[in-house]
């Protein structure tokens, strides 16, 4: 049953959004393959002109494979007028407090703002706040890299070990693995290592400690409100590790411990750590969204040097400043978004991928899965509509580079739902110009990169296109296939193709700079489409339930161990039910 709706009307039942629905009626009977053509359609160089847009600094967004005509994009803007789209943006901007449920400005913009800029929040300009912490890790990364912080024992510090979960990692770590085979962050990081320290399990405590000396290891303890449960056992795990080296000296930790908190005055109560080796970031800026503070900035400057991260802060406020600024026809971050819009709400499709024809943005998809589905995975809007009924609800969004993913799930890509993706690539190869590699293996590099650039440009125009059974009958009948095998054959080997894709190729070859205007694409292109659904994509508390379970599902299963009698422990779980009961039981019995 749908939910009641309140005085406020959801988006989907404005005159902009009927029209779309009636439009999406109309382009559900066409196919990308006459989309596409001269031949099939006359307004086909005019339609490219709208949905091809390239920047000034090489950054070529490619949206002619959406199904789209020529009058999709112009609807879609009045959606977005009509949805208030640039007034939110400002908002968002000038610091309004647009985190509606917790009462929050959203100012990742902030952190890579440039530093003459004014962002006023409660009469504090942000900004100056932000170059403090900024400057605190430019000095403190140049001391530990240069060996002027050493570790208690005298050694220089080598290794990090980054504590944290959710967005106080992947977004580190997305970034840590797009720049490993960068010449310059390759050069920076040599004979260093970071690690990340995330789930809950002890396995990853072995093997993110594996192999690392204590005594040259600095532990980054990473949490927002310092409260996170794993991250805090974790924390509590590393510090014995620590603690042990020294033989229980815990005096070591002033020189092996630090803290990235908006939460100052925890590190010190819980764990010790120096007030001096804290590092602050702010309530405004969400977990997801955090990268560019010190959570990611910190360990990724200790690992690559602070010049190289500060390249990547550019490219984050260089597409800030597009997304800001542009025209929304224009608008990289919004066109992607409003065809998110396009292909969820009014074509239907619930799953998008994103897959990068480059190797180093392996960790990109997982990433932009936590931004996007922790954003927008929404069941109500702002005024309390439902909008998850409605379509006005974010994606299932997965993905893996490319060309591995054709070997993994692309047939269902190609030949079962319609699933629509967005494609990453790169002109060059990261490796072609360091200095790593001779004469030879650089004619190398260029061949395997136009191999992989070569899937790249097929698979957008197969999934477009596709293959139709007189195609497939005319390339069976000249291999003299017998006639009663080719008729039954010819339907297997058929692809409808109308599977829509956007493409986004980057002149040169990905480095900090062009990861930062990655990483700000994607981030405003979910903050697009929750402002045109009018949902809040910037709390969360679809994570809550399952935690605020978890603490008292681990308070009956101590219980229950603690209880060194023979009776039956299954008292210590008579709440839950029944099918729980047994399994709790069980757990209890086999885990002594």
């Amino acid at each position: 049953m749908a939910e009641a709706k309140t005085d406020t009307a959801g988006v989907w039942e404005c005159k902009e959004f009927k029209a779309l629905s009636e439009h999406s009626e109309e382009t559900s009977k066409l196919h990308l393959r006459d989309l596409l053509s001269t031949d099939g359609n006359k307004n086909c160089q005019k339609r490219n002109e709208q949905l091809i847009i390239k920047t000034s600094d090489g950054i070529t967004l490619d949206c002619t494979r959406q199904k789209a005509t020529i009058d999709t994009l112009s609807k879609l803007i009045d959606l977005a007028k009509q949805s208030n789209l640039q007034s939110k943006i400002n908002a968002m901007f000038n610091g309004d407090k647009i985190n509606i449920t917790e009462n929050r400005s959203v100012l990742h913009i902030a952190l890579r703002a440039k530093e003459t800029d004014k962002i006023i929040v409660n009469d504090v300009n942000v900004v100056e706040s932000v170059y403090k912490v900024l400057n605190k890790i430019s000095t403190f990364s140049k001391k530990v890299r240069s060996g002027e912080w050493k570790g208690y024992s005298g050694k220089a510090i080598t290794n990090v070990v980054s504590i944290g979960i959710g967005g106080s990692y992947l977004g580190a770590e997305f970034v840590f693995q797009a720049l490993k085979t960068d010449p310059v962050a390759r050069k920076n990081a040599q004979g260093r290592q970071l690690r990340f320290y995330a789930n809950i399990d002890p396995i990853g405590f072995a093997r993110a400690t594996a192999d690392l000396d204590p005594e040259t290891t600095l532990c980054i303890v990473v949490s927002k409100s310092f409260t996170t449960r794993e991250t805090m056992m974790n924390a509590q795990f590393v510090r014995e590790w620590l603690v042990g080296a020294y033989n229980g000296d815990d005096k070591c930790l002033g020189s092996h411990f630090i803290a990235v908190s908006a939460n100052p005055t925890l590190p010190v109560e819980k764990f010790g750590v120096d007030k001096d080796n804290i590092f602050e970031f702010w309530d405004w800026v969400g977990g997801r969204y955090s990268v560019s503070s010190a959570v990611g900035i910190l360990p990724l400057s200790l690992h690559y040097g602070y010049d190289v991260m500060n390249e990547f802060l550019k490219g984050c406020n260089d597409i800030d400043c597009h997304f800001k600024n542009t025209e929304l026809s224009k608008n990289i971050p919004v066109i992607l978004g409003l065809f998110g819009v396009w292909n969820t709400t009014f074509l239907k499709y619930n799953t998008r991928a994103l897959i990068p024809y480059c190797e180093a943005l392996s960790r990109l998809p997982a990433h932009i899965q936590q931004l996007d589905m922790e954003s927008n995975g929404k069941r109500i809007d702002l005024n309390g509509n439902a909008a998850l009924d409605n379509n006005c609800s974010g994606e299932i969004d997965f993905g893996e580079p490319g060309t591995n993913a054709q070997h993994s799930f692309f047939q269902l890509i190609h030949q079962g739902r319609v699933i629509p993706v967005d494609f990453i690539a790169f002109c060059e190869s990261q490796l072609v110009k360091d200095e790593l590699y001779n004469d030879k293996m650089k004619k190398l590099i260029k061949n395997n990169h136009d191999e992989l650039m070569s899937n790249f440009f097929a698979q957008c125009d197969a999934l477009a296109i596709g293959k139709t059974a007189e195609q497939v009958r005319k390339e069976l009948e000249s291999k003299n296939m017998d006639k009663d095998k080719m008729e039954s054959l010819i339907p297997h080997k058929v692809f409808t193709g109308n599977r829509p894709s956007s493409l986004l190729l980057f002149d040169g070859a990905l480095n900090a700079y062009k990861t930062g205007q990655i990483l700000s694409i994607f981030e405003h292109r979910t903050v697009t489409q929750g402002f045109i659904w009018n949902i809040g994509s910037f709390d969360q508390w679809g994570v809550e339930l399952g935690k605020v379970m978890g603490k008292g599902i681990r308070k009956q299963i101590d219980a229950a161990k603690e209880d060194q009698s023979n009776e039956d422990k299954a008292k210590y779980f008579k709440e839950f039910n029944p099918s729980t009961q047994e399994l709790l039981k069980y757990y209890c019995e086999k885990s002594q």
